[in-house]
C-alpha cells in the first residue's frame, strides 16, 4: 500500500497547491476593474446625459425670466381691379398696390407673483435629484465590478482546484489498476476510483462553465478581459457598529437624498401651479417700418414710408378655463404627497439594505473562519484515513470520500473569501459611501458642476460660451 500513500500525499499537496493559485484570464486588479467600470459604462453615461437634460431644465427656467424678442418681415401685393357699369362714359380701372413691411416686437413679464423665480428653483431641485440618481447608478455599476471580479477570481480558483483534483484521481486511478493486476486491491476498488475521476471531470467542466459567465459578466460590467487577475487586496474597513451605519445611511444614501430634493421641487411645484390662477404684468414693445410701392395708385406715393411704433404694460389673468388650473394645482398636490411617501419609502428601504448587508457581511466572516477550521479538520481527517488505508484498515472507498470532503472544504472556503469582499462593498452601497471619491479610484472624475455652470444662464447659441458648451457636447457625444 506505499504506493497509494503516495498518491495520497501528493494529492493533499495538489490540493494545498490549487486553493492558492488563480489561473483567471486577467491581469486587473480590483482598482483596475473598478476604474475600467467607471469610465465605460453605459449606464452611467446613459445617465449622465439625463443629468445634461435636466441641467438644461433650469437654462429654460432662466430664459423665461428674460425679455422675449422677435422680428418679422414681409411683402405684401394687393391687386384691384374696378370694371365699369353705365353711364358708358366711365371706364374700367385696376390699382397695384405692394406693401413691404419689417417689424421688431418685445415683451418681458414684470410681475407674475413668483411663478418664474420659483420654477427656476424647481429646476435646480430636479438637478439634485438627478445628481443623486447618477450617483445611486454609480454605486450599483461599481458593486456590479466588485462581484464580477470576485466571481472571476473564486471561479477561476475552482477550475484550478477541479484540474489539480482530476490530475491526482487519474494518477489514482492509473495506480489503481496496476494494483489491481498485480492482485492487490479488488476489480470494486477500481470502479471506484473509475466513478471518481468521472465525477471530477463533470465538475471540471462545470466549474469551466461558471467561470466563463463570470467572464461574460465581467466584460458586460468593465467594457473590456484582461489577461490575469491579481488578489483583491485586503477587505476594505467598514464600521462594525450597526448604528453607526444606519446613521450614515440616513445622511448620504443616494436614494434618499434624491427623494428630499423631489419633495422640495414638488412644494415649489404646488405654488407654481397657484401662481398660474393670479394675474400677470407684462411690459410689451413693438416698432415697424412698412414701404408702399404703388402703380396706377393716386392715394400713395410710390416710395412713402411709414414708421410705428409702441410701448405698454399688459395686465393678464385667467377667469375661467373649464376648471383645469384648480386640476393642475390638485395634481401638483398629489405629486407632491407622491414624492413625500417616496422618501419614507426610500428610507425604509435603506435600512432594510444596511440591516441585511450588515449581517450579511458578519455572516461570510464567520463563513471564512469556519472554512479555516473545516479545512484544518478535513485534512487532518484525509491524512488519518490515508495512513489508516495503507494499514488495510480503510477501504479505497473511504480515502476517495476524505478527499472529496476537503475538496470541498477548500472549495466552500474559496466562495466565503469572495462573499466577504462583496458583502463588505455591499454594505459601503448600502450606507451611500461606494463612489470614485470615497474609494480613491485612480481615473478623472466626472464633473457635474462644469457642464451644469456652462448652462445654468441659458448662454445663447451664439456666444462664447454657447461654442464651449458645443464643443463639449460633441466631445461628449463622439465618445
Amino acid at each position: 500500500m506505499a504506493g497509494l500513500s503516495n498518491i495520497f500525499k501528493s494529492s493533499v499537496a495538489a490540493l494545498a497547491f490549487s486553493a492558492v493559485t488563480a489561473t483567471g484570464a486577467f491581469a486587473d486588479t480590483l482598482g483596475d476593474a473598478l476604474a475600467k467600470a467607471y469610465l465605460n459604462s453605459g449606464l452611467l453615461a446613459q445617465n449622465r446625459a439625463l443629468l445634461h437634460a435636466a441641467n438644461e431644465d433650469v437654462a429654460s427656467a432662466v430664459a423665461s425670466l428674460r425679455p422675449i424678442l422677435s422680428y418679422s418681415a414681409s411683402i405684401d401685393q394687393q391687386d384691384t381691379y374696378v370694371v365699369a357699369g353705365r353711364p358708358s362714359s366711365l371706364v374700367d380701372t385696376s390699382v397695384s398696390q405692394t406693401t413691404a413691411t419689417i417689424a421688431l416686437t418685445g415683451s418681458l413679464t414684470i410681475y407674475n407673483f413668483g411663478s418664474g423665480r420659483m420654477g427656476v428653483e424647481a429646476a435646480k431641485e430636479s438637478v439634485l435629484a438627478t445628481r443623486e440618481a447618477l450617483r445611486g447608478i454609480e454605486q450599483t455599476v461599481l458593486l456590479n465590478a466588485v462581484s464580477a471580479y470576485m466571481q472571476v477570481q473564486a471561479t477561476a480558483q475552482i477550475v484550478n482546484l477541479q484540474e489539480n483534483n482530476l490530475r491526482v484521481l487519474t494518477e489514482e486511478l492509473r495506480a489503481a489498476r496496476e494494483r489491481f493486476e498485480v492482485g492487490e486491491i479488488t476489480r470494486t476498488d477500481v470502479a471506484l476510483a473509475e466513478a471518481q475521476v468521472a465525477s471530477s471531470r463533470s465538475d471540471l467542466v462545470a466549474a469551466q462553465g461558471d467561470l466563463t459567465d463570470a467572464q461574460a459578466f465581467y466584460i458586460a460590467v468593465t467594457g473590456e478581459l484582461s489577461n490575469s487577475i491579481n488578489q483583491p487586496g485586503k477587505v476594505p474597513s467598514v464600521t462594525s457598529n450597526l448604528a453607526e451605519a444606519l446613521e450614515v445611511a440616513m445622511r448620504k444614501h443616494p436614494d434618499i437624498i434624491e427623494a428630499q430634493h423631489n419633495v422640495a421641487a414638488s412644494e415649489l411645484n404646488i405654488k407654481i401651479a397657484e401662481a398660474t390662477m393670479k394675474p400677470s404684468v407684462d411690459l410689451t414693445a413693438s416698432a415697424s417700418k412698412s414701404r408702399y410701392l404703388a402703380e396706377n395708385n393716386p392715394s400713395y406715393d410710390e416710395g412713402r414710408d411709414v414708421t410705428t411704433g409702441s410701448l405698454g404694460i399688459e395686465v393678464s389673468g385667467p377667469i375661467y378655463r373649464g376648471g383645469a388650473l384648480a386640476s393642475t394645482v390638485r395634481r401638483a398636490q398629489a405629486n407632491r404627497d407622491a414624492s413625500r411617501a417616496s422618501l419614507h419609502v426610500a428610507q425604509l428601504t435603506v435600512e432594510q439594505s444596511v440591516r441585511t448587508s450588515f449581517a450579511a457581511l458578519r455572516e461570510a466572516r464567520a463563513a471564512s473562519e469556519a472554512a479555516d477550521e473545516l479545512i484544518r479538520a478535513n485534512t487532518v481527517a484525509f491524512q488519518g484515513v490515508r495512513e489508516e488505508a495503507s494499514l488495510g484498515a480503510r477501504t479505497t472507498l473511504d480515502v476517495l470520500d476524505a478527499e472529496q470532503d476537503l475538496l470541498d472544504a477548500r472549495a466552500v472556503k474559496i466562495s466565503a473569501n469572495a462573499q466577504e469582499y462583496i458583502q463588505a462593498y455591499a454594505l459601503l452601497s448600502a450606507m451611500g459611501l461606494l463612489d470614485a471619491d470615497y474609494l480613491n479610484l485612480n481615473v478623472p472624475r466626472y464633473d457635474v458642476e462644469g457642464q451644469y455652470n456652462l448652462v445654468k444662464n441659458a448662454p445663447p447659441a451664439i456666444s462664447i460660451q454657447g461654442d464651449k458648451l458645443q464643443r463639449i457636447l460633441g466631445a461628449t457625444g463622439k465618445k
